[in-house]
């Protein structure tokens, strides 16, 4: 049978038709895709203006299983994820980032950076705390360690936060020498509770020459100088500190008293609480001066006198009320010293119901958040700010 060369004329010319078909439907097909994808990119981002972020996310999603190369889009719905509190997805839209081999050094530090804000937000900060460390040598070394520097004060992991704020102080950006010398102080106690008293003093010294103006290094060195019987240097400690920190004495007024007591310096502590309650009037700042027996003012014999007998000199309070006349706490201690003839009919429940009013007024309220709180705190509990309560009690602010 001859071979007819007719048949293969017509077949290159109906083959080379075909071919040209099917490229022509493979580049129709591939522009439809790449127009749908910015339209469901664009279609998110819209829906994300409008605060419709359950319409966005289901944009976004087409949008990366129409184009899953392009980064952008994986970030922008790993941020959305975490927005919802959808933490688990948002995990994994950047683990999936970090799984990749082609992305970029700066793509993969971003990445990490979002892993561990979706961990923080989460509250897994043993997790965190993994992804942050990683960040060390980044861009985003500073943020990394603003936020480790959080998680170890939550957790009271005091050394390792001690560390932390010495890297940030030594960046140069900001000045952590007080809040390194509360990490010092907190150490300190944990030491002192377990009976490392020669640890404490170490540690305490350190905090105050680190950060000499600050109050609480100075207090509880002095505390723990009182503790172990050493009055003299704890007066010292605290006639230094009255000096760089004036606003601070009604925190540490009795304290001084103590000391002044034990080192026999009364009439030395006496003028010192004197001047500044004459400067501020603060009732513990007056009861400190009434435990040494004398009252605000100069003209203090008779309660002086009194104080000696072992009567507190209530007439100090009468006084305070003329600097504080709506001192609610000083009238209420003040009727409790007085003696009245129906004693047993009124004075008992009018005395209870002034205690009860005058309880709230005896707080400390931290300036960040509000929070009151019956003591005096360095580190809120509420809002984890550092030296947010003034040393005043609410009545007194």
């Amino acid at each position: 049978m001859d071979f007819d060369l007719s048949w293969l004329l017509l077949g290159f010319p109906a083959a080379f038709v075909l071919g040209w078909l099917a490229s022509r439907l493979d580049l129709r097909q591939l522009r439809l895709e790449n127009r749908q994808a910015p339209k469901a990119y664009f279609r998110g981002l819209n829906y994300l203006l409008n605060e419709q972020q359950d319409q966005a996310i289901d944009a976004f999603i087409e949008a990366v299983q129409n184009d899953p190369d392009t980064q952008e889009l994986h970030f922008a719905l790993g941020n959305l994820f975490r927005r919802r509190g959808e933490y688990q997805r948002a995990v994994r839209v950047h683990e999936h980032l970090l799984s990749r081999g082609d992305l970029s050094r700066a793509d993969r530090e971003r990445a990490q950076h979002a892993l561990a804000q979706d961990f923080l937000s989460a509250g897994l900060l043993d997790r965190a705390e993994a992804a942050l460390q990683k960040l060390e040598g980044t861009k985003f070394e500073n943020e990394a360690r603003l936020a480790l520097l959080a998680i170890y004060e939550r957790s009271r992991e005091w050394a390792q936060a001690e560390a932390v704020a010495q890297k940030l102080d030594a960046a140069g950006q900001a000045s952590y020498a007080t809040r390194r010398a509360h990490h010092l102080c907190e150490q300190a106690l944990e030491h002192s509770s377990q009976g490392a008293a020669e640890q404490a003093l170490a540690l305490l010294k350190q905090a105050c020459e680190l950060a000499p103006e600050a109050p609480r290094p100075a207090i509880d060195l002095a505390a723990l100088q009182l503790r172990a019987g050493d009055s003299a240097a704890a007066y010292e400690t605290l006639r230094r500190l009255s000096e760089v920190a004036p606003m601070a004495l009604p925190l540490y007024a009795a304290q001084l008293q103590q000391a002044a007591q034990g080192a026999r310096r009364t009439d030395e502590a006496r003028a010192l609480l004197r001047a500044r309650y004459a400067q501020s009037p603060s009732i513990d700042v007056l009861e400190a001066l009434m435990a040494l027996g004398s009252g605000p003012d100069e003209e203090a014999s008779e309660e002086s006198a009194a104080s000696t007998a072992g009567t507190p000199p209530r007439h100090g309070y009468l006084r305070h009320l003329q600097h504080q006349p709506a001192s609610l706490v000083a009238a209420s201690r003040w009727l409790s010293q007085e003696k009245f003839s129906d004693d047993d009919r009124t004075h008992a429940p009018v005395q209870r119901a002034l205690d009860q009013a005058a309880r709230p007024l005896l707080r400390y309220r931290c300036a960040a958040c509000g929070f009151e709180a019956h003591q005096h705190f360095w580190h809120c509990p509420g809002c984890q700010a550092w030296d947010s309560y003034p040393p005043r009690r609410v009545e007194e602010l």
